[in-house]
């Protein structure tokens, strides 16, 4: 279901978030119901799943279904949603240690199945709700009080991983460029198939290298550019590119099918009736 009637305030909830003034999860969270306005979703047929961090509690702040999972496990939880219930507009949020750290092998294998639904992980590359530690995204050089004379261990790449792992729409964005962060995410929404976007949302309390102001003068814009995200070598080209930081849509499969398409996933499972076939039950019979 859809209406061409909702607002992006439906999207609100009444409750006040609480992260830190200027936190970039502000940006990312009202992008993303933006998106889920502007693509014609209803908060009745949207649930949205969190993991750990400061990115936690934002289906507390969005109106719609949402479930607070455990750290690194949302992206299981919200493919199940869509298994069970293909119709609903499942959109999963983390952060760049729910995603990239502990959840780093779920993201990888959620990406390859290509189920249809859309991850945003505010990357602000820091551990913000334990008090600044590195995170897998941190520089190598980046001091904090669990590395003091810098981690030593080049950071993350999420968008390579998502190529690698067969990603058929994956995409960068900053939490302060809102119309544009919007656009990319709305994009993610729409694709047939795993929309995936890494978002550049800074930690004013805890990281003073990746600001607003950083990203502001580091970004460039491939929607500025002759960049054709459905070129494999091109993406990948701008994707391995460690000296520059992109914004927009770097890779896109316009030929995506979704896996549940692909595997004749269909219908909501609650509406399938509570009395198990008979063959089900003589096999439960076997074990008695």
């Amino acid at each position: 279901m859809s209406s061409e009637n909702v607002r992006f305030v439906d999207f609100k909830s009444d409750k006040q978030p609480t992260w830190c003034p200027g936190c970039g999860d502000f940006g990312t969270m009202n992008g993303m119901m933006k998106a889920l306005a502007n693509t014609g979703n209803d908060p009745d047929n949207t649930f949205v799943v969190a993991g750990i961090g400061c990115s936690g509690k934002i289906g507390t702040y969005m109106h719609s279904y949402a479930l607070h999972g455990v750290h690194g496990r949302a992206l299981p939880v919200g493919t199940g949603v869509k298994m069970a219930n293909p119709d609903l507009e499942v959109m999963v949020a983390g952060g760049d240690g729910d995603g990239y750290s502990i959840g780093a092998g779920h993201f990888v294998h959620a990406v390859r199945r290509n189920v249809d639904m859309t991850y945003v992980v505010m990357d602000n590359r820091i551990y913000g709700l334990t008090k600044g530690q590195f995170s897998p995204t941190s520089r190598e050089d980046f001091e904090t009080s669990t590395s003091p004379d810098g981690t030593h261990q080049q950071p993350v790449n999420p968008l390579a991983l998502a190529l690698a792992a067969g990603g058929t729409f994956i995409a960068q964005s900053f939490s302060s460029d809102a119309q544009r962060h919007a656009e990319i995410v709305q994009q993610a929404v729409e694709h047939d198939g795993f929309g995936f976007v890494n978002v550049f949302s800074p930690c004013v309390t805890f990281n003073d290298v990746d600001t607003y102001d950083y990203f502001r003068d580091s970004l460039q814009d491939v929607g500025e550019s002759d960049h054709d995200a459905s070129d494999y070598d091109a993406a990948k080209e701008k994707i391995l590119d460690r000296d520059t930081e992109y914004q927009g849509v770097l890779y896109q499969d316009e030929s995506s099918v979704p896996y549940e398409q692909r595997e004749g996933v269909e219908g909501n499972m609650a509406d399938i009736d509570d009395t198990p076939p008979e063959d089900a039950m003589d096999l439960v019979r076997e074990f008695y």
